[in-house]
């Protein structure tokens, strides 16, 4: 629920002060514990965030767990220095929403809202695990490449004008069309600066030689360009926008996909390319982690989960397609109402390759960032070798070039697994 309490000037929490300040919101005291069975001062409270934007608490009471997720006026990694806006609470609440609607028990529930504090109090997961965490640890859960398939292709088919009212869908575009300064950071930290000297970049010691290459190569730089175009002008569905494998929660038998404060209306491709750009680079990381054993049956394993991926999302999209295309995009009074079933299979496929091909070309470049600019991956930077982890950065950088400059010439996870096979063992350059 949102707020109803009177307005006050925006103030960071701290695990001191959380608890006075919530332990009077009834949405928060029925779910931890109220004060006349457990006061608010008597919450146990914990700060577990360690993302690149917010504050993330965890409090526990009498009667139960919830999180808190609070926004800073600052990207939190950088500092003050950088300045963002709060209102990036307002609109990953309105995703979540959103999506538990469109993929229901796929998010984590919400419970209580605060606009002004920018403030979410959501469900607490237990005993789950972030992803990331899970692959770096070596586990192999069964369920992620199924429970991941369909959460995208549930979420980005109906949120797009293959399914959604046309005033619904154009009402939701300008609500989510003021996410203005969360998709300028992936604009210039995604598509451009990896590709040039950006101050805040950095790399790996003994990648200078390749890194070198990759600024100066001209057929990856306009790809890397024609993606961000894609990126910016294709306004087909809303994204969750920042979809890696820090923004899954996992136990052996259930997925939940959190932080969707990057939301907007976007191309359907990018948030399949983020993720199964995340499975890839744990792919190649997986050399830096076998210190106690070998990790051919994990490397094996991550290669499945991204074909599996990407076969539950073609197969949950095309049987959304069938069954619940009732929006603008290819109107079934073309094809079905006048028999022609071919006709809406052939509109399908073509949607699909397209998405395909983007998806490529997204995922390359999203590598690329990982290993190149501000932000990175705990895959590799858990490495603490740096020269191993420069030989496992290497592939995974020559593999990101090879599928955004290659995009529109490979036919197959096939051929893709077979690449990486080969560049991780080092058998071609």
């Amino acid at each position: 629920m949102q707020k109803t309490a009177p307005e006050m000037e925006f103030k960071a929490l701290s695990v001191e002060t959380l608890p006075a300040r919530l332990g009077s919101v009834d949405a928060v005291a029925s779910l931890v514990g109220g004060p006349a069975e457990n006061s608010p001062g008597s919450w146990k409270v914990r700060e577990v965030g360690d993302g690149n934007l917010n504050l993330v608490f965890i409090v526990e009471g009498a009667k139960g767990a919830a999180v808190v997720k609070q926004a800073l006026p600052y990207v939190r990694l950088v500092g003050d220095s950088w300045p963002l806006p709060l209102k990036r609470s307002f609109f990953e609440y309105h995703a979540l929403i959103r999506q538990e609607k469109r993929d229901p028990g796929s998010v984590p529930a919400v419970h209580y809202f605060d606009e002004e504090q920018a403030l979410i109090v959501m469900e607490f997961l237990s005993p789950h695990v972030i992803l990331r965490r899970a692959l770096i640890d070596g586990r192999e859960l069964p369920n992620i490449a199924r429970d991941l398939g369909l959460f995208t292709a549930r979420t980005l088919f109906r949120g797009s004008d293959f399914s959604m009212e046309h005033r619904e869908r154009k009402a939701d575009l300008a609500l989510f069309a003021d996410n203005t300064e969360l998709c300028d950071i992936t604009e210039n930290l995604v598509f451009t600066d990896p590709y040039f000297e950006a101050p805040m970049n950095r790399h790996t010691p003994g990648l200078d030689g390749l890194v070198g290459e990759l600024r100066a190569d001209r057929d990856l730089k306009v790809a890397a360009q024609t993606m961000k175009h894609i990126f910016a002008s294709r306004a087909e569905t809303l994204v969750h926008g920042d979809l890696h494998s820090g923004s899954v929660m996992v136990t052996d038998s259930e997925t939940r996909i959190i932080d969707p404060e990057f939301a907007f209306y976007g191309p359907i491709a990018f948030d399949v390319g983020m993720l199964l750009a995340n499975f890839w680079m744990s792919y190649f990381s997986q050399r830096g982690h076998e210190a106690d054993g070998s990790r051919t049956s994990m490397r094996d394993y991550l290669l499945g989960v991204v074909e599996e991926t990407w076969n539950v999302f073609r197969a949950e999209f095309a049987n959304l397609w069938r069954t619940e295309r009732t929006g603008m995009l290819h109107h079934r009074c073309l094809y079905e109402d006048r028999g022609d079933a071919l006709g809406s299979e052939q509109a399908l496929n073509h949607v699909v390759h397209g998405v395909w091909t983007d998806m490529l070309g997204f995922a390359g470049v999203e590598i690329h960032r990982r290993i190149l600019g501000l932000a990175h991956n705990a895959d590799f930077e858990t490495i603490e070798d740096e020269a191993l982890r420069a030989r496992c950065e290497t592939p995974a950088l020559k593999f990101g070039r090879h599928i955004a400059v290659n995009r529109n010439h490979i036919q197959s996870m096939d051929e893709l697994a077979r690449l990486a096979r080969l560049l991780d063992e080092g058998e071609v350059s």
